[in-house]
Formats: C-alpha cells, sequence, structure tokens
C-alpha cells in the first residue's frame, strides 16, 4: 500500500534530482575541509542567511546543542521556551553533555517567549546563582501550533539580548517555512541571531542533515566541538548535493505546503468529531483534537486511519498534529478529509 504519510515533514524522501545530484556528488574528505560539494553548502547558506560562516552538521539536535556548548560554560544557564525543542525533545544534551543549565520560561501561546518573561529570567550577579548567558526561541514554534515569529519580535529579542550582554540562538529547523508565511528573507528573519540552526530535512526535502550559522570564530569552535561529538563526516558531499538543491530549489516552493495545509485544514473543519485549533494552520502544520461525544482514542483513530493508508501521529490519546509536505499533493489531502469523515462518522 502506498501511504499517505502526515506525521511530519521529517518523513520527506529526496526528490529524483537529489538523487541523480547524490549520485554524481564531487567529494572529497570533510574533515580535512576539502570536499567541495559540502564547501559549497556551507558558502550558499551563510550567504542565504546573511551570516559570515555556516557548518554542515547530521542533525537539528545536534546543531542546536553544537550552538548551546559554544556560547556557554558548563554552569551557565540558557533561557528557553517551555514549549522548545530544545527543551522538550533534544534527550536533555545541554545538560547532560554540557553542564548548561535550562531556565525554561513560558511560551506564548503566539510561539514567542514574553520580553518581560525574558527580563525576569536573567540572574542578578550572586555567587548563589547561575550565570545567564543566552537566550533561545524557535521558529517557526512547533509546538504552538508551527507559529512563525515576525521580524519586529526577532529584533525585539536581539535588542533585548544585546542590551543585557546576553547571546542569541534561534533553533530555526523550518524558519524557512516563517519566512515563507510571512512573505520576508530568511536573511532579514535571523539578522539579530548570534546563531542560527536550520534543517535541510523536513519541507527541504534533504534525506539528511541541517546547517549552523554565525561568525567565523563561532563555527570554527562548533567545527571542533562537531568532532568531539563525532559529527566529523567524511565524504560527506554526496549529502550536501541534496542541500544544495534545498536551498535553491526547495526552500522556493513552501508556499504549496501551506497552501495544502489551509486547503486540509479547511476540510477537516466539516468532519463532525474534530475541533480544530484557532488559527491553525500558520505554516505546514494542522493540530486539533477529538471532541468530546467522540468515543475513540486519538490512538484507535490513527489505526484505523491506517487501515486506510493515511498515517498519523497523535500528540496524545484526544490530540493529532498532521503536517504537509513535498509529498503530500491535492489528491492525498481530499483522501484524508474522506477518511476521518468515515472513521469518526
Amino acid at each position: 500500500m502506498e501511504f499517505i504519510d502526515l506525521r511530519s515533514d521529517t518523513v520527506t524522501k529526496p526528490t529524483p534530482e537529489m538523487r541523480e545530484a547524490m549520485a554524481e556528488a564531487e567529494v572529497g574528505d570533510d574533515v580535512y575541509m576539502d570536499d567541495p560539494t559540502v564547501n559549497k553548502l556551507q558558502e550558499k547558506a551563510a550567504e542565504m542567511l546573511g551570516k559570515e560562516d555556516s557548518l554542515f552538521v547530521p542533525s537539528g539536535t545536534m546543531g542546536n546543542l553544537l550552538a548551546l556548548l559554544v556560547h556557554c560554560q558548563r554552569g551557565d544557564e540558557a533561557i528557553v521556551g517551555d514549549c522548545s525543542h530544545i527543551y522538550l525533545n533534544e534527550a536533555g544534551g545541554m545538560a547532560a553533555l554540557g553542564g548548561i543549565y535550562p531556565h525554561a520560561i513560558k511560551n506564548q501561546t503566539d510561539g514567542t517567549l514574553a520580553l518581560d518573561d525574558i527580563l525576569s529570567a536573567i540572574q542578578s550577579e550572586n555567587v548563589h546563582h547561575t550565570i545567564t548567558r543566552l537566550v533561545c526561541i524557535e521558529n517557526t514554534q512547533n509546538v504552538c501550533g508551527g507559529v512563525p515569529l515576525t521580524v519586529e519580535y526577532t529584533r525585539a529579542v536581539g535588542k533585548l539580548a544585546r542590551e543585557n550582554n546576553l547571546l542569541f540562538h534561534i533553533d530555526g529547523a523550518r524558519v524557512f517555512n516563517a519566512a515563507t508565511a510571512q512573505n520576508v528573507s530568511v536573511e532579514e528573519l535571523v539578522e539579530p541571531a548570534d546563531s542560527v540552526m536550520f534543517c535541510l530535512s523536513k519541507g527541504l526535502c534533504s534525506p539528511v542533515g541541517s546547517m549552523l550559522v554565525g561568525s567565523k570564530k563561532f563555527v570554527a569552535r562548533a567545527r571542533h566541538l562537531r568532532k568531539m561529538l563525532g559529527g566529523g563526516m567524511r565524504q560527506v558531499g554526496v549529502l550536501a548535493a541534496a542541500g544544495l538543491i534545498s536551498l535553491e530549489k526547495m526552500s522556493k516552493r513552501l508556499g504549496e505546503d501551506h497552501a495544502r495545509a489551509k486547503k486540509l485544514a479547511d476540510g477537516l473543519r466539516q468532519v463532525n468529531g474534530l475541533v480544530l485549533d484557532a488559527g491553525t494552520p500558520f505554516t505546514n502544520m494542522i493540530y486539533f483534537d477529538l471532541a468530546n461525544d467522540v468515543r475513540l482514542n486519538a490512538f484507535q483513530v490513527t489505526e484505523k486511519m491506517k487501515e486506510r493508508g493515511i498515517l498519523l501521529d497523535p500528540d496524545n490519546d484526544r490530540r493529532f498534529r498532521l503536517v504537509t509536505h513535498y509529498w503530500i499533493d491535492d489528491a492525498a489531502v481530499g483522501k484524508t478529509v474522506e477518511a476521518f469523515a468515515k472513521v469518526l462518522n
């Protein structure tokens, strides 16, 4: 059975063009920094985000961890959102591997961290306190609905960070979605940040890899730490070749995923038994709950949908997140709405 996979945009497979480019990629040894395809990818990523340099890493989780390790010493504190990926979904790496204390503050419903909350979280200089070193935001903010954070908000956080001698990192796993949704450049969206991580997988469709961007000094230190963590890969140009297509082509078509998410949400709103979040979708994610009178739980619904060729990943026993991506077309949207209607009614 050919499944319609709405579990996440992490399930994307490389396009035929990517597979051809990977097979023909010119490669070298990236630990010696002489893989020409990786070097080209790193130059392109830095250019597009308006930073001095960038580093190819195996995953977004490693990219975020590297940023934290560069910016913070053991015993330092990083301000993060209580709904952020760094805090919830990276296996506690900042604490376990970096000795960095996460100071979690509340994510607002729009995905932001309130500026007053950030200010209140900054520790005073006191022998009893950790040293606040870094503030991190996530764009798009996944758990809050895939909501994009604005240029104005990002600038405000950057200004606050500078005024309080803090460094500023953006977990931009889906920052190209955020830029597309707001019709702004990615460079403008990340301009105030000292470092940014973004994924080449997910909506950009590469099979593996993320980019970490920042100053030359930052990237040089991150490269050293990447080796320490086991991320120094060799003939990695076979992966970077797909990443170049992600940046040059796939970044320009994300609006199609957003449009299909809206079409899917509009269809699901007509299905009895589903209660969609207000405003969803903001980008390529649709969040909704089962109505109170639906006897099936989300895991049972997931099994019945799988029988109809549709893969889902419930958040809990009453809640779902569906994610559109390159491999979800208009026909898949229609089949998904029809399947939900049959399962629930």
